[in-house]
């Protein structure tokens, strides 16, 4: 069965997560550094090809007022470029406080300060799709996605 992958874009790295096979549950995939985004292609194509991956959920980090800043406009763009390079569809997903989030979970389960900074990045994908998977009965699109 085709997956969905989530990313988590940030300026130094980018966090994947990927569904089970039943669009039900995410389960963290791994961290890329980011050189620039060929190099960022290049790790989702590989993904794509292990995983059958149908979809792409892009976290879009608005302003805390809903609001789009420029990271969230940027975000755009780079889910814009993936659509036209990969020929995936590819959704927007308010990612607000995910980081945070995933940083509270991590302390929680006890991971050290330095394993925390390298894990961050995909727990936030994993809690982005998570939040996209549950608003919606996939493939259908709900409300709650920002395109």
């Amino acid at each position: 069965m085709k997956r969905v992958m989530a990313l988590d874009v940030g300026d130094k790295r980018t966090g994947a997560a990927i569904s089970d096979a039943l669009g039900i549950t995410a389960q963290p995939l791994g961290v890329h550094q980011r050189t620039g985004y060929k190099s960022d292609l290049e790790w989702i194509r590989g993904f794509m090809k292990e995983y059958d991956i149908e979809r792409l959920v892009v976290g879009l980090p608005l302003n805390m007022n809903g609001s789009r800043g420029e990271r969230a406009m940027a975000a755009e763009r780079y889910a814009e470029k993936l659509r036209a390079d990969t020929g995936l569809e590819v959704s927007l997903w308010d990612e607000r406080m995910t980081t945070m989030e995933a940083e509270r979970f991590l302390i929680e389960t006890g991971m050290s300060r330095m394993k925390r900074k390298k894990k961050i990045d995909q727990t936030a994908a994993q809690l982005i799709l998570s939040g996209w998977l549950s608003a919606n009965a996939w493939p259908k699109k709900k409300t709650g996605e920002v395109d």
